[in-house]
């Protein structure tokens, strides 16, 4: 008997193990819950949410703002606005350092954009947080610009809405952006006293200290289902009450039995939703 029989003498119809290649990044999506693998064209149509468990995947301004404005279409306010260091501060490595590094890798400026168009045919103006930023930070920036783009909303008469998703304040600021909290709750009392409405989405996860202000200030506070809505994080909140905490502690939909949401609303639904919302504030 030959030994041939028993050996690979050609190459087969299918290639060698050395000439394979990995699938190529950026091809494919993988929910975070339950596995579940699209192509990146499957998971872009679904707004990033899995059709079959609903995780809500995070997503950054410019999907949402695709999601919200007509047509996709906007005017970016105050783009390239940078942060200094008013600090000095120096950790393992400089902050402004980190901050250069942070603009070269993910194309953001800062951990907000703020744009304004249409929605539902009538002016719009929305503030968006990316957690790619140094985990949607708050710091001086961020606090200006939406500052400005409040003022911009009221020059043009138009309802605003912040997008939040946030690991809290800067550190790197320490009281620079602890102070943002108040710049922009004042803000929002003279958007108030002109009489146009503040809709405030909060998305995984919106904690520290943009839950302790802005956040929780809307005309309408709504949420995406699921996302992580609190003050501390629940293993701080446990070891400071010595207590275990109830199931879904955090949650928006517990966030929404304890009174403190309007309603949870599913990304795809999201924009048909704000815009009946806007409708009922101008009847």
């Amino acid at each position: 008997m030959s030994s041939n029989w028993f050996k690979r003498v050609k190459e087969g119809i299918t290639t060698s193990t050395k000439e394979k290649k990995e699938t190529p990044e950026g091809l494919w999506h993988k929910c975070d819950k339950c596995k579940t693998v699209y192509t990146l064209q499957e998971i872009q149509k679904l707004y990033w949410v899995c059709d079959r468990c609903s995780h809500h995947g995070r997503i950054g301004s410019e999907e949402y703002f695709q999601i919200l404005f007509d047509d996709g279409k906007y005017k970016e306010l105050d783009a390239k606005l940078t942060s200094g260091d008013p600090l000095d501060f120096e950790d393992t490595k400089k902050y402004t350092d980190r901050v250069k590094a942070t603009i070269k890798s993910t194309g953001l400026y800062d951990a907000i954009r703020t744009a304004a168009g249409k929605l539902d045919g009538h002016d719009f103006v929305i503030a968006c947080m990316d957690f790619d930023f140094i985990g949607g930070s708050l710091g001086s920036v961020m606090g200006e610009k939406i500052a400005r783009a409040i003022d911009h909303a009221i020059k043009i008469n138009a309802p605003f809405m912040i997008i939040s998703k946030s690991g809290g304040a800067r550190m790197m600021e320490a009281g620079f952006s602890l102070m943002q909290m108040a710049k922009v709750s004042g803000k929002l009392g003279q958007l108030s006293e002109a009489k146009l409405p503040y809709i405030s989405l909060l998305t995984h996860p919106t904690t520290g200290g943009v839950t302790a202000s802005f956040a929780m200030l809307g005309d309408l506070n709504i949420a995406e289902p699921e996302a992580l809505i609190g003050f501390a994080g629940p293993r701080v909140v446990k070891e400071t009450i010595g207590r275990d905490l109830p199931d879904g502690f955090q949650t928006s939909e517990f966030v929404l039995e304890h009174g403190f949401l309007d309603y949870i609303v599913h990304r795809g639904e999201l924009r048909d939703k704000v815009a009946l919302s806007l409708k009922l504030f101008r009847s």
